[in-house]
Formats: structure tokens, sequence, C-alpha cells
């Protein structure tokens, strides 16, 4: 079993001492990743940790921290609460929490919360598989009319791939950078777009980038290949894929 990755949010130390004696104790089911004593310090942890769940114990005076939650571009993370007040129950649960842990917590309630989101994910998971098979279905129709299926946890969009600038991997997320100047970030890794893009205009540059030539405006071979985009951004070519990236484009010296 993959170990639940989780952030503490807490002003309280005790409480992180016990969560991190569970850890020490139970680490095949959860690893602490980072914790934090501020709703901003732990918004700064969740965007640049992406946790599975977020164990939060401190006092929230407005609904701001939930509402920049909604805005991230990949997987919310599971909410588990903690209070001494069991009247916070009702908060915590209007804010789709998993759980709620009423002070003072033992082992016993961790480790059921901690299942029940275990439990969630799976299920997640199951349904995310099973809109994988409508999209890979979908690209196999959809690639005749030059749109690529992009999926994430909430919805699937149909994006025809003449907008697509660049796609990049982000961890085991791909980001779509689209001519618009918007991004769509999806549940599949690079990898698995290589085989549906169109493979007469996207190329694999870099392990973690591939690219429109549809979208080049200029292609520098000083100091290594680099290639600038309609946008601007400019991204470097592989030193082992600058082969066939030469007759991908047919490029003559």
């Amino acid at each position: 079993m993959t170990p639940i990755n989780a952030i503490i949010i807490s002003e309280e130390k005790e409480t992180f001492q016990i969560l991190k004696k569970f850890e020490e104790e139970n680490s095949m089911i959860m690893e602490i990743i980072g914790n934090a004593d501020s709703l901003l310090e732990g918004m700064i942890l969740i965007k640049s940790k992406k946790p599975d769940l977020v164990l939060l114990d401190i006092v929230f005076k407005d609904n701001f921290f939930f509402e920049i939650l909604e805005q991230l571009e990949f997987s919310i993370p599971k909410l588990v609460f903690i209070s001494s007040n069991k009247d916070y129950a009702v908060k915590a649960f209007k804010h789709d929490a998993v759980d709620f842990l009423l002070k003072p917590i033992d082992f016993n309630a961790i480790i059921m919360a901690i299942y029940k989101v275990i439990k969630r994910r799976e299920m997640e998971r199951s349904y995310q598989h099973q809109k994988i098979n409508d999209i890979k279905l979908s690209n196999t129709v959809s690639q005749k009319n030059d749109y690529v299926a992009i999926a994430s946890l909430e919805k699937i969009e149909l994006i025809p791939m003449s907008e697509i600038i660049f796609c990049k991997a982000d961890g085991k997320y791909t980001v779509f950078i689209l001519s618009n100047g918007t991004s769509i970030m999806s549940s599949r890794n690079l990898g698995e777009y290589s085989s549906i893009l169109d493979s007469n205009y996207f190329f694999r540059i870099h392990h973690s980038y591939i690219i429109n030539l549809r979208h080049i405006v200029k292609i520098s071979k000083k100091d290594g290949y680099f290639c600038e985009l309609s946008n601007g951004i400019i991204l470097p070519v592989a030193k082992r894929r600058q082969d066939d990236f030469n007759k991908f484009i047919k490029l003559k010296d």
C-alpha cells in the first residue's frame, strides 16, 4: 500500500506531536510531508507538495482558504478537521471533509480517518479508470477531427490540437498550454499523450515537453537546441533527441 502523503496545518504543537508519533508508528499508511502553523503557510505547502491529505487544526475566520483550494490546478487534497469543539464538525462537513476528529484525539480515531481517505481515493481512482477508458474511445474518434480529449478529475474537455502550443509534465500530471493563453491540467501523464497527439505535428523534444510544430517561431542552435514558441516561451531540445528532431522538422544544415 502506498502511504497517504499528508500536510498538517495546526496552531497547536501538541496536535503535530500526536500526528507525528502516529506517523512514526504507522508509516505504512501515512507520511507527513510538511507542516504549517498558519493557513497562508499551509497553502504555500499545498501548492508545492500536492498532498493527498490535509489535517486541519485551526480556527477559520472566513472561507478564503477553501475558495483558494477550489482554484488549484491539480486534484484537491482530502480534508480531515481536528477540533475540541464538536460544533465545528458542521463546518467541516460543509466543506466536504472526509472526517472530523474531536480532541483529545487517539490513534484509533486517526486510523479510521486515514482509511476513510484511502477508501475515498480508491473510489475516485476507480471512477477515473472508467473515465480514461471513455477517453480512449473519445480519442480514437476525435483524432480524425483533430481534437484531443483532456481529462481531469472533474471533467473531460475536447481541445483542437491546433490550439495546443506545448504540453509539459508536472509529476504524474500533464499541463496543456493553449494559444489563447490558458492552461489545462490533465490527470494523465505526458507519456500517454505521446501516442495520442497527431504525430505529424507533435514531437517530444524533452522528457518534460511535447511541442506543436505549428507553433515553432524560431530554433536556436547556439549552445544547444532551443525552440521559441508562438507564446514567447523557449524550451530546450534534449541532446539525445536532437537528431530525431532534425528529421522531424526536416531541418537542413
